[in-house]
């Protein structure tokens, strides 16, 4: 096997891969789009710094799995189109080139992009998914500031959409300030919350563990936010709450889900301009790299 190039020689494509084919087994892409953002901008420029710092993972297999996920049949298919400055459109966009993807790995890019591509997961599967979902806020505001597809509606419209199954949707780090029928709503739906000082309090192996119970065999899709992480460890990103998760726990709840029916994921909310020495972006292209040996595994 020919040897690497250093691993700041690689380009600046996720995991430095070359492959763009987009009939790959796995296919990231990225999204830059922040248009329903409601706090600071900027997470348009998350795909290419995760993309940048994933390069990072090169230098060796996974240490559990003793896979190395750019070995898979991954492709990165660059950025997908957008419809500047129209929500709705952009929507539209992202989910007819999501249609074309089997199993699809995205980076955001604001988390209201979530929302085209479960709808896009709901046609191809023709039932409701089930969802993980790592977030600082609840998401299921039926507005956001007044715009109905703002970043803080995102699975507000994807329970009414039918796109998820509520029954099957865990939440998990949710700690912002939040509206009680909100709340409300979304524990009545049926949705699963593990707020962040349960995590906390009671450690990566029981949210795991809820996780698989919540989740069980269905087709199951993971949507991260990277603000679920505490701002030490992911400042770069456009509305951070204190008190969040650290990497070490993400990681070794990630870890915990090997063998669950994985159909597709995506990491949202990565603003690089308010990074520093790229740690939100490694977390976020580290996120992804768990998540492929994930699915290698199963």
């Amino acid at each position: 096997m020919a040897a690497l190039p250093p691993t700041f020689a690689l380009p600046h494509s996720f995991l430095g891969l070359e492959n763009r084919a987009p009939d790959a087994k796995f296919c990231v892409a990225g999204i830059p789009f922040d248009l329903g953002t409601t706090n600071r901008a900027g997470a348009r420029f998350g795909p290419a710094g995760i993309r940048a710092a994933s390069v990072m993972l090169r230098d060796g297999v996974h240490p559990n799995s003793r896979i190395d996920p750019a070995s898979l049949d991954l492709a990165d298919i660059g950025n997908f189109d957008i419809a500047l400055g129209d929500i709705a459109a952009s929507y539209a966009k992202i989910e007819a080139q999501a249609a074309e993807i089997g199993h699809l790995l995205a980076l955001g890019g604001d988390h209201g992009a979530t929302l085209p591509l479960l709808r896009s997961v709901r046609k191809r599967l023709g039932k409701p998914v089930a969802l993980a979902h790592f977030d600082a806020h609840i998401d299921t505001w039926p507005t956001s500031f007044g715009q109905a597809l703002g970043h803080g509606s995102v699975f507000y419209r994807a329970i009414e959409e039918g796109l998820v199954d509520p029954t099957k949707m865990i939440q998990i780090g949710i700690r912002s300030p939040a509206d009680p029928e909100v709340w409300d709503w979304t524990i009545g739906k049926g949705v699963t919350i593990l707020d962040a000082q349960t995590v906390h309090a009671r450690g990566p192996a029981f949210v795991a563990a809820e996780i698989r119970r919540v989740l069980g065999d269905a087709p199951a899709y993971l949507s991260f936010d990277i603000d679920a992480l505490d701002p030490a460890f992911a400042p770069g990103t456009g509305t951070p709450e204190i008190g969040g998760l650290a990497t070490w726990q993400t990681q070794a709840i990630l870890r915990a889900l090997g063998g669950l029916n994985w159909i597709g994921m995506d990491v949202m909310e990565v603003a690089p301009a308010y990074d520093h020495a790229e740690i939100t972006s490694l977390a976020a292209a580290t996120i992804v790299w768990e998540y492929l040996a994930l699915v290698a595994v199963r």
